[in-house]
């Protein structure tokens, strides 16, 4: 068991070279850890305990597929080689076996044990909501989100730049064409922090979470079902009309993360990305403060220094 861990941390190291490559991106002074890069494979870097078990999970169920697999090949190319008619010419008029039919038997009840044994807990982990350090509500809307955050009574809605509600008519007037990458578009993206490697990932305004504290995100939608996921944090959730359902999430590294829309949701589908920004404790503390000044006009306590 304790090699088998041995190959799933190696897998996980693996899986974290996406994070490598983008080691130079940085937005805000966050460094880029949660996004698609061209031409790699395998999961996003890990950064909450949920992913860390999915992906351990994955690695262990590929470990028993491939013994598995290797295993009944084998037999197949001994049996064929060993029993053909050539060397065989009689064959045997035997009906069963018992100690193979108690083997094939058994042998599969205890790998569904270890899988069940392994992953039950990991579902119970993702299940049960722990208490909340910050409660946001996720609304999903045809093609945007809404998220409020609702210990701090203020809330914003989240639109892919590109889209035709963040194009104002002066971009329109240069060139700028919505849910289109062209120049305008790249200059943009830059303007917001953002480069075209963001394109279709990056959102107006993110979702903004202390570093280290435990999120509860409420999840719901407004017209028809939408599905909100980071995969860096091993979490995804449908967002159901007239259902309230929660998910939560404690990341334990400050980044920018990027999730999209999971599910087919109407024409514009392919536009409904989620940022997340991870940050430490003061600069949350800070970006709240803002926050509830530009969204609910809930003027910034005001700090008056005695002489």
């Amino acid at each position: 068991m304790k090699k088998l861990f041995s190959l799933s941390a190696l897998m996980a190291a693996a899986s974290a070279l996406p994070a490598m490559a983008q080691d130079a991106l940085r937005i805000d002074g966050l460094e880029v850890i949660g996004a698609p890069v061209d031409g790699l494979t395998g999961f996003q870097p890990a950064v909450t305990r949920l992913a860390q078990d999915i992906h351990d999970l994955d690695w262990l169920i590929l470990v028993i597929i491939t013994v598995i697999t290797v295993f009944v090949t084998g037999l197949i190319l001994w049996v064929a080689f060993r029993f053909n008619a050539k060397r065989n010419p009689t064959p045997a008029s035997f009906t069963h076996h018992t100690p193979v039919e108690v083997a094939w038997t058994i042998g599969p009840i205890l790998v569904l044990v270890l899988i069940g044994a392994y992953s039950l807990p990991i579902l119970f982990r993702q299940q049960e909501i722990p208490e909340a350090d910050v409660t946001i509500k996720a609304i999903g809307n045809q093609w945007y989100w809404s998220y409020e955050y609702v210990d701090d009574g203020f809330g914003f809605d989240s639109y892919m730049i590109g889209a035709p509600a963040t194009l104002s008519s002066e971009e329109e007037e240069a060139g700028a064409v919505a849910n289109l990458l062209n120049e305008p578009m790249i200059k943009k993206l830059e303007d917001a922090g953002y480069s075209r490697n963001e394109w279709l990932l990056a959102t107006d305004t993110a979702v903004v979470v202390p570093v280290g504290k435990t999120i509860v995100m409420q999840v719901t939608g407004s017209d028809v079902i939408h599905a909100w996921t980071i995969p860096a944090f091993g979490v995804k959730q449908d967002a159901v009309p007239g259902r309230l359902a929660e998910l939560w999430f404690n990341a334990d590294r400050e980044g920018v993360y990027f999730g999209q829309c999971s599910e087919l949701c109407g024409q514009a589908h392919a536009y409904m990305p989620i940022t997340v920004k991870v940050v430490s404790e003061e600069a949350y503390a800070e970006w709240i403060g803002k926050a509830k000044e530009e969204y609910a006009g809930i003027p910034q306590a005001v700090t008056v220094a005695s002489k």
